[in-house]
């Protein structure tokens, strides 16, 4: 069946500066609605990249919602555990200076509670044939401990992202039953209460890999925007992967993409620094566009080989 991945959908509304962002002025440029969300993004992240993933999630009863279904079917995204609900997706309101950057945003999160009755009526059918589980960390605990449940039943790893950290830092028991966390370097200062903004790769290789010892956590990566990203395991082995050097047009949904290819290259088999390798060409393809996902690729454009 491939990776299930479980978490949210939203749709974007981003506006683009074209000149200097001023806060309190009138500023020209343009405004655009795209499909969003981190698990959503990530989807169809690796269905772009050839593979079959299934999605375990919620769209509203509406035209909008119609269109996110349509859009993941195109690509080949098993929609068969998404269920339409009246609060089902969330919004993020962005603006972007004309650097790429978000200046400004505001996000109102949906209701995700009818996932515990998917997994609760279609739990088997979904895990018993997936490769691996990509969610997001901080939806309700009773969502996670039933997906973990499954996880333990058919033995397969989970991978986590997370989209409010501020949510997430409540649910720091379950990292401990991750294969694998991803986050940005602010997202980790919350996690352990630190603030890493100054430090510098070779810094945060040491930080995280006593961090994640003393948190029990398995494997952890951190990205570091424009300089890469750094891992690090439980075992005390570091790396750092330098970020590919592209123009920047819109940093959204890199961070899914880069996420999208770490689980895509642990689940089949490749070593932390290939799987960042994967992510790190996921999330630039992601960023030269004000698209949110990434473009097609081949499973063996990074050595992956997929018996279908």
């Amino acid at each position: 069946m491939g990776i299930v991945v479980l978490g949210a959908v939203f749709i974007d509304i981003k506006g683009h500066s074209t000149a200097s962002y001023i806060p309190a002025g009138r500023n020209v440029g343009t405004v655009e609605e795209v499909h969003g969300g981190v698990s959503r993004n990530v989807v169809e992240d690796i269905a772009n990249v050839e593979l079959r993933p299934t999605f375990v999630s919620l769209v509203d009863d509406s035209g909008i919602g119609t269109g996110v279904l349509d859009k993941l079917n195109n690509h080949k995204v098993d929609t068969r555990f998404v269920r339409r609900t009246p609060d089902g997706m969330g919004k993020w309101l962005a603006v972007f200076d004309n650097h790429g950057d978000v200046v400004a945003s505001i996000s109102k999160r949906p209701d995700l509670s009818e996932i515990n009755n998917i997994l609760d009526e279609q739990g088997d059918e979904i895990f018993k044939d997936a490769d691996s589980i990509a969610l997001e960390i901080d939806m309700e605990k009773d969502t996670i401990k039933r997906v973990f449940k499954y996880a333990e039943k058919y033995n397969l790893k989970v991978y986590a992202a997370v989209s409010n950290m501020s949510i997430a830092v409540e649910r720091r028991d379950f990292l401990k039953n991750v294969e694998c966390f991803v986050c940005n370097q602010q997202e980790a200062g919350i996690l352990f209460m630190d603030d890493y903004s100054e430090k510098t790769p070779e810094e945060m290789q040491d930080i995280l890999s006593k961090k994640i010892q003393g948190a029990q956590i398995k494997k952890m990566i951190v990205t570091l925007g424009g300089q890469g990203a750094v891992y690090a395991d439980i075992d005390g082995n570091t790396g750092f992967v330098p970020a590919r050097k592209v123009d920047v047009k819109d940093t959204t949904g890199a961070g899914d993409s880069f996420f999208a290819g770490v689980t895509i290259g642990l689940t089949y088999g490749k070593t932390m620094e290939e799987a960042c390798e994967i992510g790190s060409t996921l999330a630039a393809s992601v960023i030269v566009t004000s698209d949110n996902v990434c473009p097609r690729f081949l499973p063996s454009e990074f050595g992956i080989e997929i018996d279908k």
